[in-house]
């Protein structure tokens, strides 16, 4: 399955090579780890992909290919349930991941939040990916789970589609139904994350009146915390982070130590890497 892209960019991975060409290699270039299985569909629909995004990223990535057959107790240190899966690896630790066979639309979007493809000499044209509709998705999805019930990856994304169209409890609901093994996804983990953002800022006030609150009372902490979620929400984010240090620093166990909760799944949301290591930095040194 690697025949489709140059060996630089696309390898097997055992036991034996695990450590030096993953953990120590992704210390300088990220490694994408493809959990397959040749009996497994979705593998040959996904695997070709990721291999041609391998080429085209010109070595921004390395792409690793883990048969769990043949390499049992690799896959179980992953926890491997449900192929294909996805991991990517960056400095030593795994930064991201994905369960089942996405479209290459996604695909992109998945190595977007983390990666950028360097210049190739000769830049091969690629015709831009059409961006599927959230409706469009939730009903390629429900058909797709009818017509394979067994692949509980599928309900994953359907919640993930469910939330990018606003369907915040239908989003919930497909969350809560998914098994164990994919609880822990780290696109779940997400998921979950931007729901519990979701539910706070459920009936809130307007910004502005959450503004006026805090400016007569810089003290009301329920105000700034729900105008904090709110411009997290609305795009804003710095200012809404600001909010929930603030508390932080002044009321650090209000309503539960409710601020440092809200800090760690705005985290969770977010893909500028360096805009959380810099408030994660700040929030441990109110804490700490």
């Amino acid at each position: 399955m690697t025949d489709a892209a140059p060996v630089s960019h696309v390898f097997d991975v055992d036991q034996q090579t695990f450590e030096a060409d993953v953990l120590q290699a992704s210390m300088t270039t990220p490694v994408l780890v493809d959990f397959w299985a040749t009996w497994c569909g979705p593998c040959k629909t996904l695997g070709p992909m990721l291999e041609k995004l391998a080429t085209e990223y010109n070595g921004a990535f390395r792409l690793g290919k883990v048969d769990v057959d043949a390499q049992q107790e690799l896959a179980g240190m992953f926890g491997i349930r449900s192929i294909p899966t996805v991991v990517l690896v960056k400095d030593g630790q795994v930064l991201d991941g994905f369960t089942g066979a996405l479209p290459e639309g996604q695909l992109r979007e998945f190595l977007s939040r983390h990666l950028q493809p360097l210049e190739a000499s000769e830049p091969v044209a690629e015709a831009a990916p059409v961006q599927e509709a959230p409706e469009q998705a939730i009903n390629r999805l429900q058909q797709a789970i009818a017509s394979e019930p067994n692949r509980p990856e599928l309900k994953l994304d359907l919640a993930l589609a469910l939330m990018h169209a606003g369907n915040v409890a239908a989003a919930e609901t497909e969350l809560a139904a998914l098994p164990a093994n994919l609880a822990t996804d780290a696109r779940a983990v997400r998921l979950r994350n931007e729901l519990e953002l979701a539910r706070a800022a459920k009936d809130a006030p307007a910004i502005a009146e959450l503004q006026q609150r805090v400016q007569t009372d810089p003290a009301d902490w329920a105000a700034r915390d729900q105008l904090g979620v709110q411009l997290l929400l609305q795009g804003d984010v710095e200012a809404g982070l600001e909010q929930f240090l603030v508390i932080l620093q002044k009321a650090r166990d209000w309503n539960d130590g409710q601020a440092k909760k809200r800090l760690l799944a705005a985290f969770a949301t977010l893909d500028d890497a360096d805009l959380v290591g810099r408030y994660r930095r700040r929030m441990a040194s109110l804490l700490f």
